[in-house]
């Protein structure tokens, strides 16, 4: 087991520490939950909806927040997938279709790949237009010549296995 910031090497936690912080986690999980999908569109007359400072903090990390759910470690992949789906619907279009497209990237393996279509089958339940404009994110990229050519041809692989 790796080391984390909570324990040092060598160093376990106890079962039941372990069960507590994944229920404390899907707790925090499900009040995001609630604040992501209770937002609604607004009207002209309405005022913007609150905002959810934990994830738009968190916006300009949607990359880091791929690369750590990509290594599939324990549970703990399990939340952060949960967790970038909020933050897609949260600060649609640009993450949504930017988390997907790292995924798509950086995905080597089928179990990682299956990440990018999971998370597509979420979001496109509540994002229209999703599949267009990660084309479009992608397409973007690689023209910006942002992507090193392992990476674009990981991209190319992985979609053309969802395809």
């Amino acid at each position: 087991m790796p080391a984390s910031v909570i324990t040092p090497p060598g160093l376990t936690l106890h079962d039941g520490v372990r069960e507590a912080c994944d229920r404390v986690i899907q707790l925090l999980l499900l009040n995001l939950q609630k604040l992501v999908y209770n937002r609604g569109t607004p009207n002209l007359a309405d005022s913007p909806p609150r905002p959810v400072p934990f994830l738009d903090a968190l916006k300009s990390h949607v990359r880091e927040l791929c690369v750590e759910t990509l290594r599939l470690e324990r549970k703990r992949f399990l939340w952060q997938h949960q967790l970038l789906g909020l933050l897609a619907v949260y600060s649609a279009p640009h993450c949504a279709t930017d988390a997907l497209f790292f995924l798509l990237t950086l995905a080597r393996t089928q179990e990682e790949l299956a990440l990018a279509t999971q998370l597509y089958a979420v979001l496109s339940s509540c994002l229209t237009d999703l599949l267009p404009a990660t084309v479009k994110t992608c397409v973007c990229q690689i023209h910006a010549g942002r992507l090193p050519e392992p990476q674009m041809v990981q991209l190319f692989r992985n979609l053309a296995l969802v395809v």
